[in-house]
């Protein structure tokens, strides 16, 4: 941690909360964001570097016809089978943390970097790698509404995600901050919730 505030912080949410656009504004402040779950995407997208250890690992099955991983049918081995999802976590888990690394180390000097984690409640490793932790905080029901609209899942899909994450009450108890975006939340006041934050944590950083 720096003299004016902490240049690694961690941003975490349920899904649907809307971690991405907070994401968003801290960027466009000048913080380096570095997406964990992006980065996930890209190692599975066609020609991605974790796609032939998921193959044998799960089958040519999962890959589907653009060569891509069948996140559909990936989904629904991971509820099925829970020790599924470990498989994969232990494939993608050491490709993620090697291109987090490289992408934190393009910050420029004393520019605040941004480390979006999805799961890093969960993750045994993650609060120790930031000076603090942002949530962004939204209530399931609203979170369920969100997801449904953007993807086209089935409520009980949507549901069965939000319960292998952490729940609101274990975010809130690592979060150094948190950001209400509930239903009916403007996206000029969760800019301007981005914006005071940014203020008090980076002050005389970026915009």
């Amino acid at each position: 941690m720096t003299a004016c505030g902490p240049l690694r912080a961690g941003l975490t949410g349920g899904i649907g909360s809307g971690k991405s656009t907070v994401a968003a504004a801290l960027a466009r402040r000048g913080a380096l964001v570095v997406d964990t779950d992006a980065i996930a995407r890209e190692l599975t997208a066609p020609g991605g570097a974790a796609l032939p250890a998921i193959a044998q690992a799960f089958g040519s099955e999962m890959i589907d016809a653009s060569g891509a991983l069948d996140r559909a049918r990936m989904r629904q081995q991971v509820f099925a089978q829970p020790s599924t999802r470990r498989q994969l976590e232990a494939i993608l888990h050491p490709m993620i943390g090697e291109e987090t690394r490289l992408r934190a180390a393009r910050a420029a000097p004393g520019q605040p970097i941004v480390f979006d984690v999805p799961l890093l409640v969960e993750s045994a490793h993650w609060r120790q790698r930031v000076d603090r932790v942002l949530v962004v905080d939204c209530d399931e029901e609203e979170q369920v509404v969100r997801v449904i609209r953007r993807s086209g899942w089935t409520e009980a899909e949507v549901r069965r995600v939000i319960a292998q994450q952490a729940t609101r009450v274990q975010r809130r108890q690592v979060a150094d901050a948190v950001i209400v975006n509930g239903a009916g939340t403007a996206l000029a006041a969760l800019d301007d919730a981005a914006r005071r934050l940014w203020s008090l944590w980076w002050p005389g950083a970026g915009v």
